[in-house]
Order: structure tokens, then C-alpha cells, then sequence
């Protein structure tokens, strides 16, 4: 990503992190979410530091794939959950999923999920209950704080430290990267979350899409409340979405604009490709035969 295509309104030391030519080393506080998503923004990181930034990350103890890499330079934090809680919440919200089948927003908000949803999102209250990890926070004077969003702590976090916020994501449940990025989402060609219908609508998909994004303006708030309740707590002030969302200063995509439906965007959202799981290896190279020939077939070229 070259310097030149950063927005202009960026801070100078978020585009310094992440442009290629930087002229110094950063240092950013990384904000993780466990599972899948951290390994892929573990291949981030791991580059960062590989090109001379200070990397912290803040993880809790019990994880998943947390702490699992090297040279990361990462700062625990207690739970008030075990590991055995953890993947019983998991197992209820994954059987929910087949069993239930449960869809769209209200399932999601409202069903057997929210168990697993509501442990996620006390994490949060732990980092900030640890006391000695906020002051090192506090001193150690980071650049930005590099985050997913789906857990909403490390928006809290770059709210808290009042740093710049460069995000990592696939997406954002509900709708508030539309709303934080103050970007047009046009209802008659942008589908909502859990519409099977693509950007060419008819009148009644039009509809019905219209129907989904009330919902949602319906019950997400449902759904990050205890999200939301927390982060009350730690900023002692009142906290909707918007006031966490609208402070982003850039959204890394991993998605590629030609895999998704038409849509607007604005200056600091940016495609990064699929970078969704961890990296995998070359396809070895296998041995065919053809017309009695033997031959080697390279696929991992």
C-alpha cells in the first residue's frame, strides 16, 4: 500500500504504520479477537514486526489461538470465564446454528447465541479491571491500536487512550460500518446481512431488504448491550454504536471489491484482499499420467 493512496485526513502516524516506505518504526497496540479471525491478523502483526514497528498485544488468558505466536511482545489480562466455559458457550451457540437453524439479525440477537456473544464481550470489563495493564497502556504512548471489531473492546480501547484505530475485518454485523464510516448504503442495490438475493433486486426483494435493515436498527442494539453496558462503565460516560464506530480512522477489507456487491465506499475504506485464514502452503507438486506418459504436474507454482 503506497504512502500517496493513504487518505490525506489520516493521522501521520497511522499512515506511517501501515505505509511501506515509513520512515520510522511505529508502535501500535494490537487488539485481537480470538478464533479464526486472529489468524489471520497474526500474518499482519507478524509482518509489522518483521519491518521494525513495536507490536503489543493485549490478549486475555483464556483463549483459543491466542498467544499461540512468536515474537509478539504480549500483555495478559484475567477472565471471569474458564476454557470449559468458553466451549460450552460455543458448542451451545454452534448447535444452535444446525439445529435452530437460526437466521438473521433477530436469531443472532435474540436465540441461544447470546450466551456466547455475552462471554466475548466480557472480556473487555477484564482488561479494564486489571489495573496495572491500563497504566502500562497508558504509558507506553502508542501510535494507533490495530483491532476487530466484532467484540467492540479494542474501539473502547482506542476511545479510552483517545488513539487512532485502523481495523481488521471481513465485516460488521449490523449496520455500522455504514453508519460509523458515514458512507451511502442505497437499500435498493446494497443486500443487508442474511439476504440471499444479489445487488439486482426486484421490487419485492427491495422490500423485504427494506424490512431486514429495520430490523436490524431493531435489534442490534439488543445485541451489543452488554457490549455496550461495558463500555459505559470503563468511559463513564453514556455509549451508543456510533460514538465507537464513528471514530475509525481506517478499515482495512479483507475482502476484494469484485467478490462483493456494487456499493459506495469512502476514502479510508480499503480492500485488502482475502486474507481470511491462516496462510496455507503450496499445493505439492503430484504425479499424473496421460496417454501412458508419466509426467510432473506442478499446482503449487
Amino acid at each position: 500500500m503506497a504512502p500517496a493512496l493513504l487518505p490525506a485526513c489520516l493521522p501521520l502516524s497511522v499512515c506511517l504504520l501501515l505505509a511501506s516506505g515509513f520512515a520510522q518504526a511505529g508502535k501500535l497496540l494490537v487488539v485481537p479477537m480470538d478464533g479464526s479471525p486472529w489468524l489471520s491478523m497474526r500474518l499482519i502483526v507478524e509482518k509489522l514486526i518483521h519491518r521494525g514497528h513495536e507490536v503489543v498485544a493485549v490478549m486475555p488468558e483464556v483463549s483459543w489461538q491466542l498467544g499461540k505466536a512468536s515474537n509478539i511482545t504480549v500483555k495478559t489480562h484475567s477472565t471471569s470465564y474458564t476454557l470449559e466455559d468458553l466451549d460450552h458457550e460455543f458448542k451451545v451457540f454452534a448447535d444452535s446454528q444446525w439445529k435452530s437453524l437460526e437466521e438473521g439479525t433477530h436469531g443472532v440477537a435474540m436465540g441461544s447465541s447470546k450466551g456466547f456473544f455475552d462471554i466475548t464481550f466480557s472480556r473487555c470489563r477484564s482488561l479494564f479491571n486489571d489495573k496495572k495493564l491500563v497504566e502500562f497502556l497508558k504509558e507506553s504512548s502508542f501510535d494507533a491500536v490495530f483491532l476487530d471489531p466484532f467484540d467492540v473492546c479494542g474501539l473502547v480501547v482506542a476511545k479510552y487512550f483517545s488513539l487512532p484505530s485502523v481495523v481488521f475485518t471481513r465485516g460488521v454485523f449490523c449496520h455500522y460500518l455504514e453508519e460509523g464510516a458515514q458512507c451511502p448504503s442505497p437499500l435498493s442495490y446494497v443486500p443487508r446481512h442474511f439476504m440471499k438475493v444479489s445487488d439486482v433486486m426486484t421490487f419485492k426483494e427491495r422490500v423485504e431488504n427494506y424490512i431486514n435493515h429495520l430490523g436490524e436498527h431493531l435489534f442490534c442494539p439488543y445485541f451489543l448491550k452488554t457490549a455496550l453496558e461495558i463500555a459505559s462503565e470503563v468511559l463513564q460516560t453514556a455509549v451508543t454504536p456510533y460514538d465507537l464506530f464513528s471514530q475509525v480512522s481506517i478499515w482495512l477489507l479483507r475482502t476484494d471489491f469484485v467478490l462483493d456487491y456494487p456499493r459506495p465506499v469512502m476514502p479510508n475504506m480499503i480492500f485488502i484482499g482475502g486474507i481470511n485464514c491462516q496462510q496455507g502452503k503450496p499445493l505439492p507438486k503430484v504425479r499424473c499420467v496421460s496417454f501412458g506418459t508419466q509426467r510432473i504436474t506442478g499446482f503449487g507454482r
